[in-house]
């Protein structure tokens, strides 16, 4: 994707107004992003700047009043109350900010009045007779701008009063039930204000910001297709507000959800980046995104969003070390910005980079301590050292300083199951899922904590819903058949841990195709404890020839998925592994990915494969083959694992070859 030299230019001066518009009504999170943005576009060379008019005269447009005479004239006449409320928001007194422009005596009577009239509909037609009810008075006239000021104010004093009003982090009394009380009335005003702009016949164009806000509130009291719809309004009105696009992809669980909202976007670079951003929190991989966010940094280089994105793509798809390289090179670029370092410790802690992880929590505490991200990174830190204790301390900093963290929250819970609180695990991952409901660590967090408690059934469903959102993973395929397993309902089993190798050839570019009902091709690397799985429940239900089958391709495993050791004449050639459900991602005995480089090696002996080699071995026993018994058996007093059963079944095998030989003479 290039842009004409016209095309950016128009970029940079959307992105310096954006910039403006929402520092000015205090969106500062959303200000930091578009001035980042900015940044990152390319510099233009000073023979650009020269004919044009001279500094002392030039107003640029991110100053220009309304467009709007009506508007433009109210942000005139209110100018001095405007930067006092500023002043006082700025300064976090917020109640004092609102106050300036919405005093509570008013704000009380429109809301009284409409809860009176809900309670006693008669009420509203004696009041008509009396004279004009509270509610029918009219609104206050002021700016879109002072407005939405005032009652943002009003919403950050309810998320302030809030986290005063709530219990100590995972406290006795701490039910995540304090809600934010200053939500109906902004929601009531803003009802009515709106309603009033429908019966105005020629209304003063929206800026946008106020739909906005609405949305905003809409989501926090839970009514999330009437906040779609005022979100989708906000973002038409005014793109470059990227707290609107992040509420609206807070608010899409599923990529078809994206794909049918998408074409009712407005079509331009705003739009796209939000698509990318979306699909990548949606746990999305593929070419097409990976050429979306190369396209986008083409245009934005050195941008620390668009970075971060690469990192999390390439961290979603299990590729640590790619991930880890975005991160290192994101830190490079931009030393000082801690926003998502706490996924950049997750990486390293997987990694086991130590040194690395130390650093970052050395950096991180350097810049700002009481950052959540600075919190949830050296917490990682104290976990990789086995001080559960202490992260858990960090983490509740973390959660102390924003509620709404969700790595701290997942994070904690983990902690906890290493603690072995299992209550406090439970609680800690529920929080998670109640901030983020696609958070697929938390809800397979509670699967292995009701699994540990020997619930299977809500173990199993928590499971379903970490598969559902991540439907390309071959763990969470894994932890479903194993559930199935301890429930005894082996053939569901199988049908998912099938699934689970299905996942593990989706990023195999040598695998050969699962999907077809033929032989699997023995180059492609498998789990041998999930084959061991498949084959002790076919045995379970007495299929012999399947069981066998998977027992040599668990074996196979040792040298890399080969047609078996030099020696193993009498295995089958290949085992069919039939089309019971498209696959999913790839998976590792941590569940965070590793290094595939060498993915054809072969595992070497392990456990499973010492394992299936014994049921071999018992297997020929029965089918009197047993050449192939002792050789398994030998083979089996060289891995070092079930030696002494080994050794008896050499012995067995060998008294049987002596009868036969007496036998043949």
């Amino acid at each position: 994707m290039g842009l004409t030299a016209k095309d950016s230019f128009h970029l940079k001066e959307a992105l310096q107004i954006a910039v403006v518009k929402c520092s000015e009504r205090c969106l500062y999170q959303a200000a930091k992003w578009a001035a980042e943005l900015l940044d990152a576009l390319p510099e233009r060379s000073v023979d650009e700047f020269k004919g044009q008019p001279p500094t002392a005269t030039y107003v640029h447009p991110a100053f220009f009043p309304s467009a709007d005479p009506n508007e433009a004239a109210l942000e005139a006449r209110e100018l001095n109350r405007y930067l006092l409320a500023k002043s006082f928001f700025d300064c976090k007194e917020f109640d004092r900010c609102a106050a300036v422009f919405l005093p509570d005596s008013l704000l009380s009577g429109l809301i009284t009045a409409k809860f009176n009239e809900a309670a006693d509909p008669r009420r509203k037609g004696k009041a008509a007779a009396v004279g004009p009810s509270a509610q029918e008075q009219p609104l206050p006239e002021m700016s879109q701008k002072s407005l939405f000021l005032a009652l943002y104010a009003k919403v950050m004093s309810g998320e302030k009063q809030k986290d005063e009003d709530s219990e100590m982090i995972m406290g006795p009394q701490d039910l995540g039930s304090v809600v934010n009380k200053q939500l109906l009335t902004v929601s009531r005003f803003l009802e009515r204000w709106f309603a009033d702009r429908k019966k105005e016949s020629d209304p003063s164009p929206s800026q946008g910001f106020l739909e906005y806000l609405y949305g905003m509130v809409l989501v926090k009291e839970k009514n999330d297709s009437d906040a779609l719809n005022f979100l989708m309004q906000s973002v038409h009105l005014f793109p470059w507000n990227w707290g609107c696009w992040l509420e609206i992809t807070n608010l899409i669980s599923r990529v078809e959800q994206l794909n049918k909202i998408a074409p009712h976007m407005p079509q331009n670079i705003m739009s796209f980046i939000f698509h990318a951003n979306t699909a990548v929190n949606l746990y999305q991989q593929g070419q097409d995104l990976a050429a979306s966010l190369n396209d986008l940094l083409g245009i934005f280089p050195t941008s620390s969003f668009l970075l971060t994105c690469k990192a999390l793509l390439n961290y979603h798809a299990k590729d640590l070390m790619a991930a880890e390289q975005d991160f290192s090179q994101l830190l490079a670029l931009h030393p000082h910005r801690l926003d998502s370092l706490d996924h950049y410790s997750n990486i390293l802690y997987v990694l086991n980079l130590r040194p690395k992880l130390a650093f970052l929590a050395h950096l991180c505490s350097s810049i700002d301590k009481f950052r959540p991200e600075s919190c949830v990174v050296i917490g990682n830190y104290y976990s990789l050292l086995s001080l559960h204790e202490k992260a858990v301390q960090y983490f509740r900093r973390a959660l102390t300083l924003d509620r709404s963290c969700l790595s701290a929250w997942t994070l904690m819970g983990h902690e906890y199951v290493e603690l072995k609180n299992t209550h406090a695990a439970i609680e800690s991952y529920r929080r998670a899922v109640d901030v983020n409901r696609r958070d697929y660590r938390a809800w397979y967090g509670l699967g292995q904590t009701y699994e540990v408690l020997e619930m299977h059934a809500y173990a199993l469903w928590y499971y379903k819903k970490a598969a559902g959102l991540r439907p390309w993973d071959g763990k969470m395929w894994q932890a479903v058949g194993s559930c199935l397993q301890k429930m005894g309902r082996d053939r569901d089993g199988i049908k998912a841990l099938k699934r689970a190798l299905l996942a593990d050839s989706y990023y195999d570019s040598t695998a050969s195709s699962f999907g077809s009902t033929g032989p699997i091709d023995r180059m492609t690397q498998m789990d041998p404890e999930v084959l061991l799985q498949i084959a002790s429940m076919y045995d379970r239900l007495d299929d012999e020839d399947e069981a066998k089958a998977y027992m040599e391709l668990c074996m196979a495993q040792e040298d890399g998925g080969a047609a078996g050791a030099e020696g193993a004449a009498g295995l089958g050639d290949s085992v069919a592994i039939h089309n019971d459900s498209p696959g999913g991602g790839p998976s590792d005995g941590e569940g965070e990915g590793a290094d595939r480089a060498g993915v054809h090696e072969g595992t070497g002996v392990t456990v499973a494969t010492s394992k299936a080699r014994m049921w071999l071995a018992k297997y020929a026993m029965r089918a009197e083959d047993y050449h192939t018994a002792h050789r398994l058996g030998m083979e089996l007093c060289q891995d070092g694992v079930e030696v002494e059963e080994a050794k008896a079944l050499i012995r067995e095998a060998r008294s049987r070859l002596e009868l036969a030989n007496m036998l043949d003479r």
